[in-house]
């Protein structure tokens, strides 16, 4: 698993450094610009390239400034409830970007243990993968409260439509790469 790991790493990272996520963009004007998605191939006969540590906090930067370009373009602010809603933003995102560490260390324990994953790992995946979606619902849920206070109801609910579709995209690109689970072996 570790060179599919590798390549389903790489192909997340061309994915969405693909601008994918700008498909929430309102109209074609208003479109994040488009970069190509580097070619990776899954093939196994190929050299894989590792990823290091760096190459995924630079991703995970792409994505932040893609996820704040794409909520810029797609809420209707007030300079003044701009002015309180991006330092609420920046704290959301803080915040969450300590779940989503524990989401890509789990993917990488994943990867790692994805030949020899025996039952009990199985099960403490279903587990930890479950209880950081609850963390990440809990967290949304935490902010809305939040951004009431500043915005409207209907601007908060258009903010929480967007973070949970940038959400259910980069999760879409996951599944889409990473391998299920393979019963065929056993521990």
């Amino acid at each position: 698993m570790q060179k599919k790991g590798i390549k389903a790493l790489l192909l997340i990272a061309g994915l969405l450094g693909g601008g994918k996520l700008s498909v929430l963009a309102q109209s074609s004007s208003n479109q994040l610009p488009q970069k190509p998605a580097p070619q990776i191939s899954l093939d196994t006969d190929q050299p894989s390239r590792t990823i290091s540590d760096q190459d995924i906090a630079m991703l995970r930067s792409d994505l932040r400034a893609q996820r704040k370009q794409i909520t810029a373009q797609n809420m209707t602010l007030t300079s003044d409830e701009a002015v309180k809603f991006w330092p609420i933003f920046e704290d959301y995102r803080q915040e969450a970007m300590k779940t989503n560490d524990q989401r890509w260390a789990l993917i990488k324990d994943y990867a790692a243990n994805y030949n020899m994953m025996t039952d009990a790992q199985a099960q403490s995946y279903i587990d930890k993968s479950t209880a950081l979606e609850q963390e990440l619902i809990a967290l949304r849920m935490k902010y809305v409260r939040i951004f009431e206070k500043v915005i409207s109801p209907k601007k908060t609910a258009l903010w929480y439509q967007i973070d949970r579709r940038v959400d259910l995209l980069i999760n879409l690109q996951f599944s889409s790469v990473i391998p299920m689970v393979d019963t065929g072996k056993q521990n």
